[in-house]
């Protein structure tokens, strides 16, 4: 791999914003394949989501196809923001492009793959507190979205955050890695920032519906908007105050949060 001198030198960041400088985005075959990859995600989604509401649960999907459909949800959600990294990434080397940055979007949804081992389990139990306990669970949404606020206005966010859009002092260090899997392994580590800035937002899924395409379509929006489009913290600051929002919400119409919220049974059945 050839050294990161060229990217550091063109000032890859603008000083004032922490944004990438607009010069090192992606080619617009680069960009056209990176949108592409995420609408065909988009449009799996929402076929595998028809018929299905926005309930408590898993769906009725086992593990293994309830990670297939997660991981096809953090593709159509995830892949826009990766948009900093893998435009400055991509001016690291000048041969294989295609094949380097396909690997490193593997690796960074390797992660979130990985993710939906936790969120399994989190979406089971949320259908059986619906069910079962449903005082608690309109607790537990309840603090799921003011554990998101909270996390929002946290130093260690910013510090996420930061790192998600601005990853060019990490890059430096990247340049020393060797091996055919490198562009993998900057994926994941990468991903690993990214889950750490986005985890609270994920939680979110769980509370509102994992097959919720009104939430899923919302949070993409957010984490697109607060990595590439805005610059500064005002954006996420307001997120978390939306969260704190959503909270109140739910206290008043505990059906809002559909993730934990058992529909009445009809009569006669």
């Amino acid at each position: 791999m050839t050294t990161a001198t060229p990217v550091a030198a063109a000032g890859g960041l603008t000083a004032a914003s922490g944004v990438p400088d607009r010069r090192f985005w992606l080619s617009p075959a680069e960009t056209a394949v990176l949108l592409l990859g995420a609408a065909g995600a988009w449009v799996a989604t929402l076929v595998i989501a028809t018929g299905m509401s926005a309930a408590p649960g898993t769906m009725g999907l086992d593990l293994a196809a309830f990670l297939g459909a997660w991981t096809l949800m953090m593709a159509a959600m995830m892949l826009p923001s990766i948009a900093p990294l893998t435009s400055l990434y991509s001016r690291t080397f000048a041969d294989h492009r295609a094949r380097r940055l396909a690997l490193l979007a593997a690796g960074y949804l390797t992660v979130w793959a990985a993710a939906g081992l936790l969120a399994f389990p989190l979406a089971a139990g949320a259908d059986r507190i619906a069910h079962r306990a449903p005082g608690w669970a309109e607790a537990i949404a309840i603090g799921s979205c003011l554990a998101c606020g909270v996390y929002q206005l946290s130093p260690l966010k910013e510090r996420c955050l930061r790192h998600c859009r601005s990853p060019l002092g990490y890059l430096m260090r990247y340049t020393s890695w060797r091996g055919p899997l490198v562009d993998g392994r900057v994926g994941v580590e990468h991903g690993a920032w990214c889950l750490a800035c986005c985890w609270s937002l994920m939680v979110l899924l769980v509370t509102f519906g994992v097959m919720n395409l009104v939430a899923m379509i919302g949070l993409a929006a957010v984490i697109l908007t607060e990595k590439v489009l805005v610059p500064g913290r005002w954006f996420s600051i307001a997120v978390g105050f939306a969260a704190v929002g959503l909270a109140i919400a739910i206290g008043i119409h505990p059906a809002l949060a559909a993730g934990l919220h058992a529909a009445p049974a009809m009569s006669g059945m």
